[in-house]
């Protein structure tokens, strides 16, 4: 089986997912994508007749983020009609999924050029409708067996379950913030980011948008959860209540509600994309490589829970590339909410110092399905600034899910 390479990674600055505030709101989807394909189609020089396949994570795909955005952007920055596309969703995972599948069909030596990325314009009109936030809605027998509540209620029963406290999620959120400032200041997300220009050329936005640097403590202390009132509103005409729902499978757990805005991860739109190629294909066309895929895995957990998967994950990620928790340098978690990347670091024993050093969705944001290709990117930075060698990328998704992906830096 061949290797699959990393060739190069980038991504647009994430703004804040607000339609009328947030900077890319504006735009249309295919804009966004076609922003990061064009990009890296210039800075590596590929004649994209040779892409093979452009695999792109979108996990609300309506409105004008559906029609196989994977393709239409690829179409918009000009690729050759010849390179084809497909859109995937495995909710948050969406991004990281499509990388790994890109790895997946270059190893198996089906494929020679990939283009893995992802789009999410969570500013997008309409984008919340039902069926986005609770997959199983209107299928009662699915609710039956796996009740599926709301993701932030989800968070804050980890939580209640783990015994993670307030303040410990609050800390995080702090050093989400504080390690986001540094890289920020220090330019250390300058080699993959990318600028997106409106169409009559003027800058729509040069950099994060999101990032809240002045975040203290006490300011987070000061900020009320923001998931009770949603537990005791019905869902639909049956009345049923997301607290009701967890009680199907937690009877007469008393809920401790913890996340708020300042602990969760930002509402942002952004995209992202990364090239692949097989090391004959990228020796040919004299690509160099800049990491190599070493593990991919997929792993599901308890649905009620949604976001507890990211930990087994890992366990089986690192099984499959024969490696343990000590031959990893720096791991990125996305932080959804701060108890996932919390329970991550305690349940794996890890370092902090080693985990979100550039900080995380908390005070970047997450744009659902470009998400994950980001992280690649920003840890593929991160080992190359450091001259560390190996990373683990992981995330939660809606479903009870988490994809996880090993690189080593060449």
């Amino acid at each position: 089986m061949s290797e699959a390479w990393i060739i190069d990674a980038c991504r647009t600055p994430r703004g804040i997912g607000k339609a009328g505030k947030g900077a890319l709101a504006d735009l249309h989807p295919q804009h966004l994508g076609a922003t990061v394909l064009r990009a890296l189609a210039q800075r590596t020089g590929i004649d994209t007749a040779l892409v093979d396949d452009v695999i792109w994570g979108t996990s609300a795909q309506r409105s004008r983020q559906s029609g196989n955005l994977g393709r239409m952007s690829a179409l918009d920055a000009g690729y050759d009609v010849r390179s084809c596309g497909v859109t995937l969703d495995r909710f948050c995972g969406s991004g990281l999924t499509a990388v790994a599948l890109g790895a997946a069909m270059v190893m198996s030596g089906m494929e020679d050029l990939i283009v893995a990325g992802g789009t999410e314009m969570m500013s997008m009109p309409g984008r919340r409708e039902e069926g986005i936030v609770l997959p199983d809605v209107g299928n009662l027998r699915l609710r039956a067996a796996h009740p599926q509540s709301h993701q932030g209620i989800c968070a804050d029963l980890i939580a209640t379950l783990a015994g993670i406290t307030r303040e410990a999620t609050d800390q995080l959120a702090l050093q989400s913030q504080q390690r986001a400032a540094h890289a920020i200041a220090n330019g250390y997300f300058s080699r993959s980011l990318v600028p997106v220009y409106r169409e009559d050329g003027s800058l729509a936005l040069g950099a994060d948008e999101y990032p809240r640097p002045s975040t203290s403590l006490a300011g987070l202390a000061a900020l009320q959860p923001s998931f009770g009132a949603i537990a005791d509103t019905p869902l639909d005409a049956t009345g049923i209540t997301h607290r009701q729902l967890v009680q199907q499978k937690y009877p007469g757990l008393e809920l401790q509600f913890i996340h708020h805005p300042g602990n969760s991860s930002g509402v942002v739109d952004g995209s992202a994309a990364l090239l692949l190629a097989s090391p004959p294909f990228a020796r040919a066309h004299g690509l160099k490589p800049r990491a190599r895929i070493v593990a991919m895995a997929n792993c599901g957990d308890s649905p009620t829970l949604m976001l507890d998967a990211p930990v087994p994950a890992a366990r089986k990620v690192l099984k499959k590339a024969g490696m343990t928790v000590a031959d990893i340098d720096l791991f990125e978690i996305n932080e959804a909410f701060a108890v996932v990347a919390e329970r991550f670091i305690r349940e794996l024993q890890l370092d902090r110092d080693q985990v979100n050093v550039n900080g995380g969705a908390i005070a970047l944001g997450h744009p659902i399905g470009a998400t994950g290709t980001m992280l690649v990117g920003t840890l593929l930075d991160e080992l190359e600034r450091r001259d560390l060698r190996t990373g683990l990328i992981t995330m939660c998704t809606g479903g009870g899910m988490a994809p996880a992906v090993i690189i080593e830096r060449l």
